[in-house]
């Protein structure tokens, strides 16, 4: 792909909407809630009967390459429910684009399917605390359905001067995360829109949210972990794709090329030849997509302010 992407929803992915046709007329919080559909095994039923007296501004499902007659009849039991469907294969970072783009409040409450099978521990005055924090995202802590806890705490190190990231399962009050686990997190919708979202370009779904969130911390923004905010999966724990493949490149030239210097970030020219070195590709593609990074950094470069060797270093200080 010969483009990376600077503004939000710059692809306009092909879907259709179902449901929404009643407003809420007990929203208690600016909150909408996404939710984000992976299987077809779980009750669809259950999932807005646990959601949907929570007093949410809207929900909004967003379902990719399901069943649509039973998303159909799903929508007609919930009026107040906006379902949208991909009409083509998308990744679960598009999906977070999508349901961004059609939410209207102005903090969104982000969950998997399978993180909604229960009672859900979440009302306005949780909703009001991390509003409090003025975060871009909080993340949640997160547990097995038996209460096992996960990780959700995330850094960035580098050993021997590869890039890496670290987990623990340690989370106190203020502490700071890379990314959220899972993408589940309380989101401030304008600061997602104004960082530009998740890059379609970018294939695998693990560096698409490496490469937004890291970009959200190198353009000054925060995601944190509140200990009180929690939620529990229904079922197993879904692993993530980490290979370091075509979509780790791109992540990386946004990210780990951009070196800052007083007020805004560059890429230098003589970066090419490290980045050359190592890189499977041709030539040609790396000297294509190395020109496409300097672009997108020249473009942005008063956005930027901190580079990776900094943020990293500076880590949780």
């Amino acid at each position: 792909m010969n483009t990376i992407p600077s503004i939000f929803n710059q692809r306009q992915i092909n879907h259709t909407v179902m449901g929404g046709a009643e407003q809420s007329s007990d929203a208690k919080m600016p909150v909408d809630c996404i939710v984000l559909n992976r299987t077809d095994k779980i009750s669809k039923s259950r999932i807005f009967d646990n959601l949907i007296y929570h007093g949410f501004n809207s929900i909004i499902s967003v379902e990719a390459g399901s069943n649509r007659f039973a998303t159909e009849n799903v929508a007609s039991l919930y009026p107040k429910v906006r379902f949208v469907v991909a009409l083509e294969e998308i990744t679960s970072g598009d999906m977070l684009n999508l349901g961004m783009s059609l939410a209207t409040a102005p903090y969104v409450l982000v969950l998997q399917d399978d993180m909604c099978m229960e009672d859900i521990s979440f009302n306005p005055q949780l909703a009001k605390k991390l509003i409090a924090l003025n975060d871009f995202c909080v993340c949640p802590r997160l547990t097995t359905s038996s209460f096992q806890s996960i990780p959700v705490r995330f850094s960035p190190t580098v050993e021997k001067s590869v890039f890496n990231v670290a987990s623990s399962l340690s989370i106190q009050e203020g502490a700071v995360t890379l990314y959220p686990a899972d993408l589940a997190g309380f989101y401030d919708r304008n600061k997602y829109i104004q960082l530009g979202g998740a890059d379609y370009t970018i294939a695998s779904p693990y560096w698409q949210k490496m490469d937004l969130f890291f970009r959200a911390w190198l353009w000054g923004e925060r995601v944190s972990l509140q200990p009180s905010f929690n939620f529990s999966y229904a079922g197993d724990i879904p692993e993530e794709n980490q290979t370091v493949d075509s979509s780790y490149l791109r992540f990386y030239i946004k990210n780990l090329l951009p070196v800052f210097k007083n007020d805004h970030a560059e890429i230098p020219l003589t970066s090419f030849i490290a980045f050359r070195a190592n890189r499977s590709c041709s030539f040609r593609d790396a000297l294509e997509l190395f020109g496409l990074a300097r672009k997108w950094t020249e473009k942005n470069k008063y956005r930027f302010k901190k580079d990776a060797a900094t943020l990293i270093q500076d880590w949780g200080k």
